[in-house]
């Protein structure tokens, strides 16, 4: 077995202060750095030392250079500055409406992608309309997706912040006896969406982006009277919501916003499953231009083998 040989390069930072481009304590160093596990970075003063394959040490030292000649036209840098450069693109470019198109890349890296036709058209029409309907049994991915799709926005400066909200059934809607304050209350609702943010954005970023309002969870009730511009809004479990609810939540959208609702109309947790609304509302905007309507099957099915089995033996059980 051929032992890979390893290359050693230094860059040299030149007239600008190191901190201007690796951020305080090489914050943005690091930031970069995981886009590179096998390569050896090691910073001192102006000089940065690489120690790794050719091909990572070219493509690191061309970052840096983007690093540098973006820092000539802001005021300063921060590790979300690496997401875009990595990522190599910017709000305007065109996303490639293929089934091989990457929507945005996870945290250890991995592409995050279509993976059947049906997800791939909820990806065209998040693209041709902004608002979309995913409807569909569990496992089939369209809540994955809409995070997918959000974060890939967020990321591309195409929006503002992301907004998710989900009904609270269980409680309904009513979560002051719940212990903690509104995020405390809302997580057991919101945990599906958490998992899949957890999957694209790293742990602290999240809580940064959180913390600062860029990404925001409130309880649907909690929508009443807002205007929600340059956001993607997600509302998951759209079923359990009735048609005033769904109204209410639809006419929040402001300028530039995209609206993803997410439901299985098989799995109604209200009282009575007649008052779900989600069938109502795609039936009633169904000829309104700019909204869509995409429909997962059982054979859409993505998580584990027996999942698609499971919903088969339970049709007609409910």
């Amino acid at each position: 077995m051929t032992e890979t040989t390893k290359t050693r390069q230094t860059i040299t930072l030149e007239a600008i202060d190191p901190v201007e481009i690796l951020g305080p304590g090489n914050r943005i160093l690091e930031a970069l750095c995981s886009y590179f596990p096998n390569l050896k970075v090691v910073a001192r003063g102006n000089e940065i030392i690489l120690e790794g394959d050719r091909q990572d040490i070219d493509m690191f030292s061309s970052k840096i250079d983007m690093l540098q000649e973006r820092r000539r036209h802001k005021m300063g840098l921060t590790p979300y500055d690496v997401e875009d450069i990595f990522d190599g693109e910017s709000p305007n470019d065109r996303f490639k409406l293929s089934g091989e198109s990457v929507i945005v890349y996870g945290i250890d890296g991995k592409p995050i992608k279509a993976r059947n036709r049906t997800q791939q058209a909820m990806v065209t029409a998040y693209f041709e309309n902004d608002l979309i309907f995913a409807v569909g049994p569990a496992g089939t991915g369209k809540t994955y997706i809409a995070i997918a799709l959000a974060v890939r926005a967020l990321k591309n400066r195409e929006i503002r912040r992301i907004i998710l909200t989900r009904p609270a059934v269980e409680a309904g809607e009513r979560l002051g006896f719940l212990p903690g304050d509104l995020k405390d209350k809302l997580d057991p609702y919101l945990q599906p969406l958490y998992d899949a943010l957890g999957d694209m954005i790293p742990p602290r970023r999240l809580q940064e982006f959180m913390s600062d309002g860029i990404i925001q969870i409130a309880p649907l009730a909690y929508m009443r009277g807002r205007t929600l511009d340059r956001a993607c809004v997600i509302l998951d479990e759209a079923q359990n919501t009735n048609l005033g609810q769904l109204k209410m939540f639809l006419t929040r959208m402001g300028c530039d916003a995209k609206f993803i609702v997410t439901g299985d109309a098989s799995q109604v947790d209200l009282p009575r499953k007649e008052d779900s609304g989600l069938l109502k509302g795609i039936e009633l905007t169904k000829d309104i231009k700019g909204i869509a309507t995409v429909f997962f099957k059982k054979e859409d099915i993505v998580r584990h083998p027996l999942v698609s089995k499971i919903v088969h033996a339970f049709e007609g059980q409910q």
